[in-house]
């Protein structure tokens, strides 16, 4: 029973800061329209393609480990509201007994500021499902589950072309998990290059 309880308390203040800070992130997007007469209505399809890497800290639920790594992911948007994000992440580092977790998730992302209001910071939310793949103690076994991740975030547009991604949470649910649901829980940080760099719709000259 005591390591039951010591499991929930971190993970319920994980859950609770992250729609605190998704809620924060709506009302900024929200009110904020002193500046919206300086920018040009967004019209266009506004697609993009750009690829990114950062690094990563989970809680892995499996022991109460704390494991951290390197990620890479790439949005393909439709629009500049709407795209669809992949995820890679290996979590090796600050391992105990071997134990490490692999995702491989892909799912739809959109901007929770879809005209611009912020400027160049840009929160979203996105959906992610896939894989997640443990090696556990000793390398006895390893094991792929499937995986749903929710979550969201904050990018900043440095320019056309760079946009640096200040944080992304995230709660996955390895429903498959042999032995009961398990939910780990992060953050990530990191920097992505636009391929397709061209004028950003909300740019009259400066942000």
């Amino acid at each position: 029973m005591p390591t039951t309880s010591m499991h929930i308390t971190p993970r319920t203040s994980f859950i609770t800061g992250t729609l605190l800070g998704l809620a924060a992130l709506l009302c900024l997007a929200g009110p904020a329209r002193l500046h919206a007469q300086d920018r040009p209505t967004v019209s266009g399809p506004g697609s993009y393609v750009s690829v990114g890497g950062g690094i990563s800290g989970y809680q892995a639920d499996y022991g109460q480990r704390h494991l951290s790594g390197a990620m890479a992911y790439a949005d393909t948007n439709l629009t500049w509201h709407y795209g669809i994000e992949s995820e890679l992440r290996y979590l090796r580092y600050n391992t105990d007994e071997d134990v490490t977790e692999t995702n491989y998730f892909i799912g739809p992302r959109v901007s929770l500021d879809p005209y611009f209001r912020l400027g160049r910071f840009r929160p979203y939310a996105k959906l992610l499902v896939g894989a997640g793949k443990m090696t556990f103690p000793f390398h006895y076994a390893t094991g792929t589950f499937f995986t749903l991740a929710p979550g969201g975030g904050l990018d900043v547009l440095l320019n056309d072309r760079v946009t640096v991604r200040v944080i992304d949470l995230e709660y996955q649910s390895w429903t498959s998990f042999n032995y009961g649901p398990m939910h780990p829980y992060g953050l990530s940080a990191g920097i992505s290059f636009r391929l397709n760099g061209h004028l950003h719709p909300a740019r009259t000259g400066r942000w």
